[in-house]
């Protein structure tokens, strides 16, 4: 969001910004059982129809993020917010703490690019993590990349680095202030030189490379003031030749007939396949072509050309593709294809099965399999006809990332991490099956006092979900502890087993860190997603809300101490939850929510959240939409639970005034005296890239708030 003041007042706006300003005035709050003084928000005379039901709008002002109504507005509520933040005595010491925990080395996963090994690193408090380059495996690191130097505050980071396939050249694309949209720069490996190369207006887009350069996908620049707002449109995709201007890169592909379709070109890791992939605003799938690399001319062979599945090409063995796809199996399957057959022959390699196939790689010859059984990692390695050799035996309940290697060597290595196990990085052979610590998480916490345990609740139409409970094995469930409740429900996202410092504050002095596995998500494959959409999205509310009465029925906690948090579409769950429920929960924390579900197509690329969502375009739509959206049901007269909303000026992913509007709606109809706030983080978007500073500034606040709220004192206070 960019607050220029720049307009030209015209007398109505001039009298909504000095109703704004007002507000400035008392913003202060004193105790936190004590109504804040909530800044004036104007209320206009918006009103919207909808196949014959008239609907207010009466923020809509607050959607113009360039005017200086907007800017007095987030500027009035962060003063507000800041002021009963810094009132809490134990901010400072929950604050020293969590940089405490966060001091330690972060590791990625080593790989092997050309001459060179490369990893990325964190020192500790660093704000971004820093590229390191080796001779050898074992070799002494020397920085390649630091995005520390690329910015003085921290607020551009490296959103995504290729090499070439001789390691000649590294594409890498930087993002600013959190911003979805990416800048893409070149640098020659050898020389250790950044080149000329400089690509703009690239959004949802990676860098294949194809000999002397790379595809990638871009839109037109946007109009001035539309930059985080705008529709994105008429996405295609263009090939890159390194030591060139981008106004000379050659069009690949686009489908002018079609705007909202979006499309992406990759290639195979040996560089031998083309291959083209779109997607569209209406369905949950892709289409799928490809073609030989060396046949310039040869036209685009279809693997599915409908959007109705999602199938993606892992790579190639020689001439044979291997492919996986949910199509005709919900939990996904993996075949290959001969690419020499003109009848496109298939060959089932894994059928089926009753875990997800989560993500599958081509490794030493071998295939290794990730699933998901009951939204935890399990790993078997099979050849490539589909006979399994092993099983990786993984430490405890939890997720391993997908593993990396090339299809010549032996050696691989993945992530594992849970919720009391900090990520460690494996080094694996797939020939003897054994894994061993190739990075070690030097962290100093006493994760043995703590467990996690899996249980299955009942939700309300009788569905059987798993739930993550995790606490200090000593803790008496008395109904006293303080919990915090985390989902997110949707687009086929699975919430496996994962580690945050952050979270081991809350869990040190007593708190109890609950994730359920709710349907939207993909742990239990296509059908367990598609059971939370749409028409049917009170699903994933109502599984989360008999979460929350099983933490207090099984007495692991009680109404008073219990806390509710989700950011995106775990915003709206949070959101259409306490505004559903708002007697059972003491704190909610909607976090870059999707608030206004009437209109939140209308904003870059929010359409594609139409085959979750639906849109209320369509008469059914909209009033499923209608009775959940959370902006839509905040009801006077109705006492919500204190509320901290969080959101930040750069958010082009799921734009702030979402979380702007229903601050002001929450904050005119609160009927009880429990504080609504909004923290706006500036130069920061959706989450992605976000500096160590404000990760652990913006912690701070969140534990201090719901500590506050729940009457405990922390024990560094």
């Amino acid at each position: 969001m960019n607050f220029r003041l720049k307009i030209n007042l015209k007398p109505m706006k001039k009298f909504m910004l000095y109703s704004v300003l007002i507000g400035l005035i008392s913003v202060s709050c004193d105790q936190k059982n004590e109504r804040p003084n909530y800044p004036v928000t104007m209320k206009g005379d918006v009103v919207d129809t909808y196949f014959g039901t008239e609907v207010t709008d009466p923020y809509r002002w607050l959607e113009d993020d360039n005017s200086a109504e907007t800017e007095a507005w987030v500027n009035a509520q962060n003063e507000l917010t800041f002021g009963y933040l810094d009132k809490i005595p134990f901010r400072d010491g929950i604050k020293n703490r969590l940089k405490e925990i966060w001091d330690y080395p972060k590791y990625g996963l080593p790989y092997q690019r050309g001459n060179y090994w490369y990893f990325s690193k964190n020192d500790g408090l660093q704000q971004q993590a820093v590229v390191y380059q080796m001779d050898a495996l074992d070799g002494e690191p020397r920085v390649f990349l630091d995005p520390n130097t690329l910015s003085e505050d921290g607020t551009v980071a490296l959103s995504g680095l290729t090499f070439s396939k001789d390691g000649k050249y590294a594409a890498y694309s930087v993002s600013s202030g959190g911003s979805d949209w990416r800048e893409i720069f070149v640098i020659d490996v050898e020389m250790g030189q950044k080149l000329n190369d400089h690509l703009e207006w690239i959004k949802f887009s990676g860098m294949s490379w194809l000999g002397n350069g790379f595809f990638y996908s871009r839109f037109n620049a946007p109009e001035e003031g539309d930059e985080l707002k705008g529709v994105n449109k008429n996405n295609q995709v263009f090939y890159h030749v390194i030591g060139t201007n981008q106004d000379q890169d050659e069009l690949i592909y686009e489908d002018p007939e079609n705007p909202l379709y979006m499309w992406t070109v990759a290639t195979t890791e040996d560089e031998s396949f083309i291959v083209l992939m779109g997607s569209t605003p209406n369905t949950r799938g892709n289409s799928l072509y490809y073609k030989k690399a060396n046949d310039k001319e040869a036209a685009f062979i279809p693997i599915e050309e409908s959007y109705d599945f999602q199938t993606y090409i892992i790579d190639n063995v020689g001439s044979t593709l291997f492919v996986m796809t949910n199509k005709e199996a919900p939990k996904n399957k993996l075949f290959a294809l001969n690419s020499q057959d003109k009848n496109q022959a298939q060959r089932e390699i894994l059928a089926e099965a009753d875990d997800v196939l989560n993500s599958v790689s081509i490794i030493g010859g071998k295939i290794v399999a990730n699933y998901m059984h009951d939204a935890a990692s399990q790993a078997f390695v099979f050849n490539l006809y589909g006979e399994q050799l092993n099983q990786i035996d993984f430490p405890t309940l939890g997720s391993a990332s997908d593993f990396v290697g090339s299809k010549e060597s032996s050696i691989a290595f993945y992530s594992f991490t849970s919720f009391t196990y900090p990520n460690l990085i494996f080094k694996y052979n797939i020939e003897t099956n054994q894994s061993e610590i190739f990075r070690d998480a030097e962290i100093n916490f006493d994760f043995k006092d703590y467990k996690t345990e899996q249980i299955f609740y009942t939700s309300k139409d009788g569905t059987q979900v798993p739930m993550f409970i995790t606490y200090k094995k000593d803790l008496v469930l008395d109904g006293s502890n303080p919990t915090l409740l985390y989902g997110y429900g949707g687009f086929n996202i699975s919430l496996t087993p994962w580690f945050s410092a952050a979270n081991l504050v809350f869990l040190e002095n007593g708190g109890i860190y609950a994730v359920p596995n709710l349907r939207g998500g993909g742990e239990y494959g296509e059908d367990w997603h598609q059971a939370g959409t749409q028409l049917k999205k009170q699903n994933v509310f109502d599984d989360f809300i008999a979460a929350a009465e099983y933490l207090i029925k099984n007495k692991y906690t009680s109404t008073d101490k219990l806390a509710i948090e989700g950011g995106s579409n775990g915003g709206l769950l949070v959101g259409a939850c306490m505004t559903q429920r708002p007697d059972l929960y003491k704190v909610a924390l909607p976090a870059v929510g999707v608030m206004d579900m009437l209109r939140y197509h209308n904003f870059t690329i929010g359409y594609y959240w139409a085959p979750d969502y639906g849109t209320s375009a369509d008469s059914i739509q909209f009033q499923n939409l209608y009775k959940y959206s959370p902006l839509h049901n905040v009801h006077a007269a109705t006492k919500y639970p204190a509320t901290l909303i969080t959101t930040a000026d750069h958010d082009d992913r799921v734009v702030p005034a979402h979380s702007f509007k229903f601050a002001a709606e929450m904050q005119s109809k609160q009927a009880g005296d429990a504080p609504i706030l909004i923290r706006i983080e500036t130069k920061a978007g959706h989450g992605a890239g976000k500096s160590t500073e404000k990760m652990i500034d913006e912690y701070t606040d969140i534990w201090s708030f719901v500590f506050y709220n729940m009457g405990i004192t922390p024990f560094y206070n």
